[in-house]
């Protein structure tokens, strides 16, 4: 069998919707938290932002799936030893957090006393109830991820175009096919 070239359609779509949903929830969490009070809006973008989470949360698992089922393809040959040692460890990183991050939010939302009802009809079971006491370190723990996430996909989109713009090789290209010139 020989090593794709590329990565699949479907990891290619899983990955941008993921993407797109993180950084959709990102800024959705931005706006709720300088909405002062406590208004039927904040509450509607609260809602929203656990639904975002939940989605990302469940795509997360169909894309570990898929990629314990399709191995990815190759890093360009050209690309050091060190720098794919570096990014296999920030795409690991990214998939903790890929989880991480909603699960903190899961667990500081239920600690607060808010259960977390999927698109307003689907009840997401609560494995913790309310604890007051801990609402406040766990939404620590949930910004602190949230902001690590940010940085670490900074990272990971400067290296992308890095590798595009400067060395010229074919990282951005397997994820966005439409680039390669030679396609």
């Amino acid at each position: 069998m020989t090593q794709p070239q590329g990565y699949t359609r479907t990891a290619i779509g899983l990955h941008w919707i993921i993407a797109f949903l993180i950084i959709a929830a990102f800024a959705l969490g931005l706006v709720m938290t300088d909405i002062p009070g406590f208004t039927m809006m904040k509450l509607k973008y609260y809602s929203w932002h656990k639904w975002l989470g939940v989605t990302v949360f469940f795509l997360a698992i169909v894309r570990v799936a898929w990629r314990l089922m399709f191995t990815p393809p190759p890093l360009d040959a050209s690309i050091s030893r060190l720098q794919q040692v570096a990014a296999h460890g920030l795409h690991m990183l990214l998939y903790v957090l890929i989880f991480a991050v909603p699960l903190s939010g899961y667990f500081y939302s239920l600690s607060a006393g808010f259960p977390i009802v999927y698109l307003g009809i689907i009840p997401i079971p609560s494995l913790i109830g309310p604890h007051p006491e801990l609402a406040d370190s766990l939404k620590e723990v949930h910004v602190v991820l949230v902001y690590t996430m940010a940085a670490l996909v900074g990272l990971h989109v400067l290296a992308a175009l890095k590798h595009h713009i400067i060395d010229r090789d074919t990282t951005l290209t397997r994820m966005l096919p439409f680039l390669n010139k030679r396609s």
